[in-house]
């Protein structure tokens, strides 16, 4: 008890005591053990009996000071003891007041929430559309307005608003359930009268079928009439205005003219519900391309990349027009009209179907009915082959198809023409609309073709006749020209353009646009004598409608051609200038002809007048077959090529 005691004793002193110093005791209590046994170790070496005594009183206060040191460290300890206490019971108030920091924190966020979700509140009467507040005291009663009320308090005046709302549904409600009433009625006739005519169509079937041999017996083909309407409404918009318009010409002027439609219907009506619904589709688009970015799939090589990309571009609509134009000597030109979906041009394909009594085989002029070529230049400058839709380059080249010449074995040609009769125009300043551009061109196109055709299959025959060295000339033109006439066509032959821009005395037929290479190029010689006449022809592809153009060189002793020999010159220009003379207005088939003969008959006259100027060399070589009654005219001292 008493040590107990004694510890809490010491405890109670340390409140009564400095620390700073009890340090300053405990320094002087060390520095006088370290005096103590100094002294006791100089006693020591003295060894005296004082000294002995001196060493054990030293002894004596160093127990002293020793003991003085344990007690200043039982209260160092003591006082560490108290201070690590008061320091966690520090501690353990600070977490209580952090708790409750806490607390409070989260109390005030819950708050905040709850503040903010009050704020943010809506309303269900917010959702409802109501009249506004003018209209509401017009219309309403005062029993439900309540003006007195209303005006001045916002609140009462919503809820009026509301119950007049209210009112007003309920009125709505009721009107509402009368229409769905007499819609079901009409909904039971329009079944009963489905029904009736669902019945009836059997009845009707076998009635058509039944009027078949006296559609026949009068030429009115109603149900192919009605096939190919019904075909038609999905046709695209440039083609059904072709088809429109090929068929009132067909009906109102021309029975020789042939119009239908072939392809597959059912991926017509497809493409249609395609076009339908590309919004819908478009919408999903965004998670259409998520999906197809996490799906795993193979990766298409180069080549079928590009194979699809010109598909798709190149793509054509299924179905298409065919305009089969006849002519009276039973020759026949089939054209397909098709529309190319992403490139919105018409192309064309023909199919031609010589008479039965047509020569369609030559030499030199085999290419004459050849698709490419047999369309060429219809109209002035429309070779068919490039687009005429100015935006197809850059969609080509963003995919990559390169130039658009390169497809048209594929698709056919674009020719203008073709565009006008469906109704489309490109960057041109007409602003016609598409039915009176393609009404304006229907006849002029069809008239052109058709004497396209008769003009191929005329000058085919006259090539013929012309590779067996003979000029056929029709009985109606024999008064043109005298009976007898000395030169031959000895040859003719099939050239180039390359062949004719070569030779130096034709370069300005070349420079003033006169010779193309889209022309077709002939080279004939006749003979008389030891005089030769090498005639170069140029045939336009829209012959006769462009009569053919003559280049001549005369090789009779010199060389002489129109740049060295003025009669040279008058000879080409009694062809290339006065061709009028040598065609009837209403038929220019045979100008090719006529006009051969002609150079026959010019260059007899320019060689027996000739002859005479070379007289004195000796015998003559050319005889005078004609009388000349003078052998120049004119102060030009032309020859007399009219005998």
């Amino acid at each position: 008890m008493e040590k107990t005691s004694l510890f809490y004793a010491e405890e109670e002193e340390i409140d009564h005591r400095d620390a700073q110093k009890d340090l300053q005791l405990y320094k002087e209590s060390c520095n006088e053990i370290l005096k103590l046994i100094q002294n006791i170790k100089e006693l020591k070496a003295v060894k005296t009996k004082e000294a002995a005594a001196e060493i054990e009183e030293h002894k004596s206060n160093a127990v002293l000071q020793f003991v003085l040191l344990k007690k200043l460290n039982r209260l160092a300890h003591i006082r560490c003891k108290k201070v690590r206490e008061s320091t966690n019971e520090g501690k353990l108030q600070i977490d209580q007041y952090h708790l409750q920091l806490q607390n409070l924190l989260y109390e005030a966020f819950h708050l905040q929430k709850e503040i903010t979700k009050c704020l943010e509140f809506k309303s269900k009467d917010e959702e409802v559309e109501l009249i506004s507040v003018e209209e509401f005291y017009k219309t309403a009663p005062e029993e439900i307005s309540k003006p007195q009320d209303t005006l001045e308090d916002p609140h009462q005046q919503t809820l009026a608003r509301l119950d007049w709302e209210l009112e007003q549904r309920k009125e709505l409600s009721g009107e509402l359930g009368k229409s769905q009433e007499k819609k079901e009625k009409l909904l039971k006739e329009i079944t009963e009268s489905q029904e009736y005519l669902d019945s009836m169509q059997p009845k009707l079937n076998s009635i058509l079928q039944a009027t078949k041999p006296v559609q026949e017996y009068l030429n009115m083909p109603f149900d192919d009439i009605r096939h190919k309407h019904q075909t038609a409404r999905h046709l695209p918009q440039p083609l059904y205005v072709l088809f429109m318009q090929a068929s009132s010409y067909q009906e109102a002027c021309d029975p020789h003219l042939s119009v239908t439609l072939e392809g597959d219907q059912e991926a017509a009506r497809s493409l249609d519900m395609e076009a339908t619904f590309d919004d819908l589709d478009s919408d999903n688009s965004d998670n259409d391309d998520q999906d197809k970015h996490s799906s795993k799939h193979r990766r298409k090589t180069t080549e079928s990349r590009k194979s699809e990309r010109k598909e798709q571009a190149l793509r054509k609509h299924p179905l298409t027009v065919i305009l089969t134009i006849g002519c009276t000597d039973g020759s026949s030109v089939a054209l397909t009209f098709s529309y190319v979906l992403m490139l919105n041009i018409i192309t064309v394909e023909v199919k031609i179907q010589p008479g039965p009594h047509a020569i369609t085989h030559s030499i030199c002029g085999g290419d004459l009915l050849l698709p490419d070529k047999f369309l060429s230049y219809l109209y002035p400058g429309d070779h068919g082959c490039d687009t005429p839709n100015p935006a197809n380059q850059y969609v080509l080249k963003k995919l990559g198809l390169g130039d658009f010449s390169h497809h048209l074995n594929h698709i056919g040609h674009p020719y203008m023409w073709a565009q006008w009769l469906a109704g489309l125009q490109f960057l041109s300043d007409d602003a016609k609309n598409g039915i009176s551009l393609s009404a304006s061109h229907m006849q002029n196109t069809i008239q052109l073709l058709r004497h396209r055709i008769k003009s191929r299959l005329s000058l085919l025959k006259q090539l013929v006749s012309l590779e067996r060295s003979s000029i056929p000339v029709c009985g109606e033109y024999m008064n043109l020209f005298p009976v007898k006439i000395i030169t031959q066509l000895s040859s003719w032959r099939r050239s180039t353009f390359e062949d004719f821009a070569n030779l130096p005395y034709t370069s300005n037929l070349i420079q003033e646009g006169l010779a193309q290479q889209s022309d077709l190029y002939f080279c004939a010689v006749f003979e008389r004598s030891s005089a030769r006449l090498i005639c170069h022809v140029i045939v336009a592809p829209n012959y006769p409608v462009v009569a053919p153009v003559f280049s001549l060189c005369v090789h009779w002793q010199t060389i002489r051609t129109a740049l060295n020999d003025c009669h040279v010159q008058e000879m080409e220009s009694e062809v290339n200038v006065h061709y009028e003379e040598l065609v009837h207005p209403e038929s220019r088939d045979q100008i090719l002809s006529n006009q051969l003969q002609r150079i026959c008959m010019c260059f007899d006259v320019y060689l027996e007048t000739e002859s005479k100027n070379m007289a004195r060399e000796g015998p003559l070589e050319i005889s005078r077959e004609k009388i000349y009654p003078r052998l120049a005219r004119g102060p030009n001292r032309n020859k007399t090529f009219q005998v």
